[in-house]
Protein backbone atom coordinates (compact mmCIF):
# COMPACT_ATOMS: atom_id res chain seq x y z
CA UNK A 1 0.00 0.00 0.00
CA UNK A 2 1.10 3.08 -1.12
CA UNK A 3 1.59 6.45 1.37
CA UNK A 4 -1.80 7.69 -0.92
CA UNK A 5 -3.75 4.60 -0.08
CA UNK A 6 -1.97 4.89 3.50
CA UNK A 7 -3.54 8.45 3.84
CA UNK A 8 -7.11 7.42 2.66
CA UNK A 9 -7.55 4.79 4.46
CA UNK A 10 -6.25 7.05 7.81
CA UNK A 11 -9.03 9.28 7.22
CA UNK A 12 -11.81 7.25 5.63
CA UNK A 13 -12.32 3.69 6.67
CA UNK A 14 -10.81 4.74 10.20
CA UNK A 15 -12.88 7.33 10.36
CA UNK A 16 -16.00 5.68 10.06
CA UNK A 17 -15.50 3.03 12.18
CA UNK A 18 -14.73 5.34 14.87
CA UNK A 19 -17.99 7.28 14.10
CA UNK A 20 -19.89 3.83 13.92
CA UNK A 21 -18.10 2.80 17.22
CA UNK A 22 -19.06 6.11 19.07
CA UNK A 23 -22.64 5.59 17.97
CA UNK A 24 -22.73 2.01 19.80
CA UNK A 25 -21.40 3.54 22.54
CA UNK A 26 -24.20 5.67 23.13
CA UNK A 27 -26.87 3.50 22.60
CA UNK A 28 -25.36 1.31 25.25
CA UNK A 29 -24.50 4.72 27.76
CA UNK A 30 -28.41 5.19 27.92
CA UNK A 31 -29.19 5.15 31.78
CA UNK A 32 -29.92 2.02 33.32
CA UNK A 33 -32.66 2.06 36.01
CA UNK A 34 -30.72 -0.38 38.44
CA UNK A 35 -31.85 0.53 41.73
CA UNK A 36 -33.26 -2.75 42.70
CA UNK A 37 -30.39 -4.55 42.21
CA UNK A 38 -28.25 -6.18 45.32
CA UNK A 39 -25.08 -8.25 45.34
CA UNK A 40 -26.80 -9.89 49.02
CA UNK A 41 -27.53 -13.22 47.22
CA UNK A 42 -24.24 -13.44 45.37
CA UNK A 43 -20.90 -15.27 47.01
CA UNK A 44 -18.70 -14.73 44.25
CA UNK A 45 -17.57 -11.43 42.17
CA UNK A 46 -15.40 -12.61 39.18
CA UNK A 47 -13.79 -9.66 36.69
CA UNK A 48 -12.30 -9.11 33.29
CA UNK A 49 -8.51 -7.97 33.82
CA UNK A 50 -7.96 -5.58 30.85
CA UNK A 51 -10.02 -2.46 30.47
CA UNK A 52 -12.04 -3.04 33.93
CA UNK A 53 -9.05 -3.69 36.75
CA UNK A 54 -6.26 -2.59 34.01
CA UNK A 55 -6.16 0.53 32.28
CA UNK A 56 -5.88 -1.62 28.95
CA UNK A 57 -6.49 1.53 26.15
CA UNK A 58 -3.52 3.68 27.87
CA UNK A 59 -0.88 0.43 27.91
CA UNK A 60 -2.12 -0.17 24.48
CA UNK A 61 -1.98 3.28 23.28
CA UNK A 62 1.78 3.84 24.79
CA UNK A 63 2.77 0.94 23.27
CA UNK A 64 1.33 1.26 19.57
CA UNK A 65 2.43 5.02 19.54
CA UNK A 66 6.26 4.70 19.39
CA UNK A 67 5.51 1.99 16.78
CA UNK A 68 3.67 4.03 14.67
CA UNK A 69 5.78 7.00 15.42
CA UNK A 70 9.03 5.31 13.46
CA UNK A 71 6.80 4.46 10.75
CA UNK A 72 5.40 7.95 9.93
CA UNK A 73 2.05 7.05 10.83
CA UNK A 74 -0.12 9.88 13.08
CA UNK A 75 -3.49 8.15 14.09
CA UNK A 76 -5.98 9.46 16.75
CA UNK A 77 -6.43 7.48 20.12
CA UNK A 78 -9.98 6.63 18.86
CA UNK A 79 -8.16 5.32 15.14
CA UNK A 80 -5.70 3.26 16.90
CA UNK A 81 -8.40 1.46 19.35
CA UNK A 82 -10.98 1.02 16.54
CA UNK A 83 -8.28 -0.97 14.29
CA UNK A 84 -7.08 -2.39 17.36
CA UNK A 85 -10.42 -3.74 18.03
CA UNK A 86 -11.04 -4.91 14.38
CA UNK A 87 -7.41 -6.94 14.45
CA UNK A 88 -7.92 -8.83 17.49
CA UNK A 89 -10.96 -10.77 17.30
CA UNK A 90 -9.82 -12.07 13.99
CA UNK A 91 -5.94 -12.62 15.32
CA UNK A 92 -7.94 -15.13 18.17
CA UNK A 93 -9.38 -18.10 16.28
CA UNK A 94 -8.37 -20.25 16.10
CA UNK A 95 -6.84 -20.23 19.39
CA UNK A 96 -3.51 -18.99 19.46
CA UNK A 97 -1.41 -17.73 22.76
CA UNK A 98 -2.13 -14.49 23.47
CA UNK A 99 1.26 -13.38 22.77
CA UNK A 100 1.14 -14.55 19.49
CA UNK A 101 -2.18 -12.64 18.93
CA UNK A 102 -0.89 -9.51 20.04
CA UNK A 103 2.03 -9.62 17.86
CA UNK A 104 -0.37 -10.27 15.11
CA UNK A 105 -2.17 -7.39 15.46
CA UNK A 106 1.10 -5.56 15.34
CA UNK A 107 1.67 -6.65 12.30
CA UNK A 108 -1.64 -6.17 11.42
CA UNK A 109 -1.20 -2.40 11.63
CA UNK A 110 1.72 -2.50 9.12
CA UNK A 111 -0.65 -4.24 6.71
CA UNK A 112 -3.48 -2.09 7.10
CA UNK A 113 -0.99 1.10 6.80
CA UNK A 114 1.60 0.09 4.54
CA UNK A 115 4.52 -0.29 6.25
CA UNK A 116 6.54 -3.34 7.50
CA UNK A 117 7.42 -3.89 11.13
CA UNK A 118 11.56 -4.26 12.17
CA UNK A 119 12.37 -6.97 13.85
CA UNK A 120 11.25 -6.65 17.39
CA UNK A 121 8.27 -4.56 17.06
CA UNK A 122 5.20 -7.05 16.73
CA UNK A 123 6.44 -8.32 20.03
CA UNK A 124 6.79 -5.07 21.98
CA UNK A 125 3.04 -5.14 22.15
CA UNK A 126 3.20 -8.12 24.71
CA UNK A 127 6.36 -7.22 26.22
CA UNK A 128 4.30 -4.00 27.23
CA UNK A 129 1.80 -5.69 29.40
CA UNK A 130 3.52 -6.10 32.49
CA UNK A 131 3.91 -2.12 32.48
CA UNK A 132 0.06 -1.48 32.49
CA UNK A 133 -1.31 -0.18 35.90
CA UNK A 134 -4.51 -0.34 37.49
CA UNK A 135 -7.41 2.21 37.07
CA UNK A 136 -6.38 4.26 40.45
CA UNK A 137 -9.37 3.06 42.38
CA UNK A 138 -8.69 -0.99 41.41
CA UNK A 139 -7.04 -2.54 44.44
CA UNK A 140 -8.84 -0.30 46.96
CA UNK A 141 -11.74 -1.99 45.68
CA UNK A 142 -10.72 -5.10 45.16
CA UNK A 143 -9.50 -5.26 49.10
CA UNK A 144 -12.86 -3.90 49.61
CA UNK A 145 -14.78 -6.43 47.89
CA UNK A 146 -12.25 -9.47 49.27
CA UNK A 147 -13.18 -8.89 53.08
CA UNK A 148 -16.99 -10.52 51.88
CA UNK A 149 -16.70 -12.04 48.39
CA UNK A 150 -14.42 -14.78 46.88
CA UNK A 151 -12.68 -13.05 43.81
CA UNK A 152 -12.46 -14.49 40.51
CA UNK A 153 -10.74 -13.25 36.95
CA UNK A 154 -11.71 -14.53 33.52
CA UNK A 155 -9.02 -12.71 31.07
CA UNK A 156 -8.07 -13.20 27.77
CA UNK A 157 -4.28 -13.56 28.51
CA UNK A 158 -1.42 -15.85 29.25
CA UNK A 159 -1.00 -17.21 32.48
CA UNK A 160 2.34 -15.39 32.86
CA UNK A 161 1.27 -11.96 31.35
CA UNK A 162 -1.44 -12.28 33.99
CA UNK A 163 1.06 -12.88 36.96
CA UNK A 164 2.87 -10.09 35.72
CA UNK A 165 0.00 -7.97 36.16
CA UNK A 166 -1.46 -9.16 39.35
CA UNK A 167 1.71 -7.90 41.03
CA UNK A 168 -0.16 -4.59 40.41
CA UNK A 169 -3.02 -5.53 41.68
CA UNK A 170 -2.22 -6.74 45.03
CA UNK A 171 -5.28 -8.79 45.80
CA UNK A 172 -4.97 -12.95 46.07
CA UNK A 173 -7.58 -13.86 43.83
CA UNK A 174 -9.26 -17.46 44.81
CA UNK A 175 -9.58 -18.33 40.46
CA UNK A 176 -7.87 -16.85 38.06
CA UNK A 177 -8.77 -18.16 34.61
CA UNK A 178 -7.06 -17.17 31.67
CA UNK A 179 -7.82 -18.09 27.65
CA UNK A 180 -4.66 -20.22 27.48
CA UNK A 181 -6.04 -22.78 30.49
CA UNK A 182 -9.32 -22.57 28.80
CA UNK A 183 -8.09 -22.26 25.31
CA UNK A 184 -10.55 -19.34 24.00
CA UNK A 185 -11.44 -16.71 23.98
CA UNK A 186 -14.19 -14.61 25.68
CA UNK A 187 -16.93 -14.38 24.38
CA UNK A 188 -16.95 -18.16 23.97
CA UNK A 189 -18.14 -19.89 27.18
CA UNK A 190 -15.26 -22.06 27.65
CA UNK A 191 -13.47 -19.90 30.34
CA UNK A 192 -16.66 -18.87 32.16
CA UNK A 193 -17.33 -22.51 32.55
CA UNK A 194 -13.70 -23.35 33.33
CA UNK A 195 -14.11 -20.30 36.37
CA UNK A 196 -17.81 -21.47 37.48
CA UNK A 197 -16.54 -25.15 37.66
CA UNK A 198 -13.03 -24.36 39.43
CA UNK A 199 -15.52 -22.21 42.37
CA UNK A 200 -17.55 -24.84 42.85
CA UNK A 201 -20.23 -22.49 42.53
CA UNK A 202 -23.86 -22.12 40.60
CA UNK A 203 -23.92 -19.46 38.35
CA UNK A 204 -26.72 -17.49 40.45
CA UNK A 205 -24.52 -16.79 42.70
CA UNK A 206 -22.10 -15.62 40.92
CA UNK A 207 -21.69 -11.56 39.21
CA UNK A 208 -19.34 -11.05 36.61
CA UNK A 209 -17.94 -7.65 36.18
CA UNK A 210 -16.51 -6.26 32.69
CA UNK A 211 -16.13 -3.48 31.35
CA UNK A 212 -17.65 -5.31 27.19
CA UNK A 213 -20.79 -5.87 26.69
CA UNK A 214 -19.31 -8.39 23.72
CA UNK A 215 -17.37 -10.07 25.65
CA UNK A 216 -18.60 -10.19 29.14
CA UNK A 217 -22.23 -9.56 29.33
CA UNK A 218 -23.66 -11.37 26.95
CA UNK A 219 -22.02 -14.78 27.54
CA UNK A 220 -22.03 -14.46 31.15
CA UNK A 221 -25.41 -13.53 30.95
CA UNK A 222 -26.24 -16.47 28.80
CA UNK A 223 -25.06 -19.18 31.48
CA UNK A 224 -27.21 -17.38 33.92
CA UNK A 225 -24.79 -15.20 35.76
CA UNK A 226 -25.41 -11.63 36.77
CA UNK A 227 -23.62 -8.97 35.08
CA UNK A 228 -21.96 -5.57 35.99
CA UNK A 229 -20.85 -3.04 32.96
CA UNK A 230 -18.15 -1.59 34.08
CA UNK A 231 -18.76 1.29 31.88
CA UNK A 232 -15.19 3.35 32.26
CA UNK A 233 -14.66 5.21 29.07
CA UNK A 234 -17.05 3.32 26.99
CA UNK A 235 -16.07 0.39 24.51
CA UNK A 236 -12.56 1.81 23.50
CA UNK A 237 -10.67 -1.10 22.29
CA UNK A 238 -13.29 -3.89 22.48
CA UNK A 239 -15.61 -4.72 19.48
CA UNK A 240 -19.15 -2.47 20.44
CA UNK A 241 -22.68 -4.53 20.96
CA UNK A 242 -25.55 -4.61 22.85
CA UNK A 243 -26.70 -5.85 25.55
CA UNK A 244 -28.39 -5.15 29.15
CA UNK A 245 -26.39 -5.77 32.28
CA UNK A 246 -27.64 -6.34 35.56
CA UNK A 247 -26.01 -3.11 36.88
CA UNK A 248 -23.91 -0.73 35.19
CA UNK A 249 -21.19 1.62 37.46
CA UNK A 250 -18.51 4.33 36.09
CA UNK A 251 -16.04 2.47 38.12
CA UNK A 252 -14.84 -0.35 40.33
CA UNK A 253 -15.18 2.43 43.44
CA UNK A 254 -19.00 2.93 42.37
CA UNK A 255 -19.18 -1.33 42.51
CA UNK A 256 -18.02 -1.69 45.73
CA UNK A 257 -19.67 0.75 47.41
CA UNK A 258 -23.35 -0.70 45.74
CA UNK A 259 -22.04 -4.33 46.72
CA UNK A 260 -22.13 -3.21 50.60
CA UNK A 261 -25.37 -1.64 50.08
CA UNK A 262 -28.07 -3.14 52.60
CA UNK A 263 -31.17 -3.21 49.61
CA UNK A 264 -32.99 -6.32 48.40
CA UNK A 265 -32.63 -7.35 44.33
CA UNK A 266 -36.33 -7.18 43.29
Amino acid sequence: MGQNSADQLKTGTLLVAEKDRQSDANGIAEKRVAESFSFAPYAAITFDCYGTLIDWESGLLGALRPILGRHGQSLSDAQILAVYGELEPAAQHPYRRYREVLAEVARGFGKRLGFTLATGEAEALAESIEEWQPFPDTVAALEKLKTRFKLGIISNVDDDLFAASARHLKVRFDQVITAEQAKAYKPSLAPFHLALERFGISAERVVHAGQSVYHDVLPAKSLGLATVLVYRRGFGAARPAKGMPDLEVPDLETLAERAFEKETRT
